[in-house]
């Protein structure tokens, strides 16, 4: 089972890359890789469409490949950050034949603020649900982040792990239905 995930900061040290990777770690039964490429994806542009740049083409390609999505996501200025928002909106298209549809997807966000992106959180949900991805119920909110990871990346509070382990857990129960279902056409 693979899961494409995608960390909404480019930034190096990125929480909720680190996130993301204490994903990969906790995955049983999934290898989740995380999307390297979110910066070189274009501002979507419909002009563009019909021909749609390279990196817009592996972006498709890789999520057409992948059983699931993992979005983390942190919170800028209340909402999902901006080249997340970008990928999405160029996997939403073309309408009706677009890579998102009813693609099994989670999302979790980290932040350094009181609240762990949970605004951006439903932002992001609320984008992918309208572009047609199957978003599982889960949640995980990670505030303080700068607090919660150790000098090796790793989550140190045991509730939020466990949390991380559920969303995981849905996502790969959600993948498993849909490749049943798939398997029985």
């Amino acid at each position: 089972m693979k899961v494409l995930a995608f960390a909404g900061s480019l930034r190096r040290g990125s929480y909720n890359r680190l996130l993301l990777e204490e994903a990969a770690r906790l995955a049983d039964g999934a290898e989740i890789e995380v999307y390297d490429r979110l910066g070189e994806i274009p501002p979507y542009n419909e002009d563009l469409e019909a021909d749609p740049p390279e990196p817009v083409l592996d972006l498709r390609r890789r999520i057409a490949e992948a059983d699931g999505l993992l979005f983390a996501t942190p919170e800028y200025n209340g909402s999902v950050s901006g080249v997340l928002k970008n990928a999405v909106d160029w996997a939403s298209r073309p309408k009706g034949e677009a890579v998102l549809l009813n693609k099994p997807a989670a999302v979790i966000g980290a932040s350094q603020g009181a609240f762990g992106a949970v605004w951006a959180q439903a932002d992001l949900r609320k984008s992918l649900g309208i572009a047609g991805a199957r978003v599982v119920e889960a949640e995980l909110a990670v505030s303080h982040a700068h607090q919660r990871f150790d000098g090796e990346g790793r989550l140190t509070d045991d509730e939020l792990r466990d949390g991380l382990t559920e969303v995981i857990r849905l996502l790969t129960a959600e993948i498993a239905q849909r490749l049943s279902t798939a398997s029985v056409r």
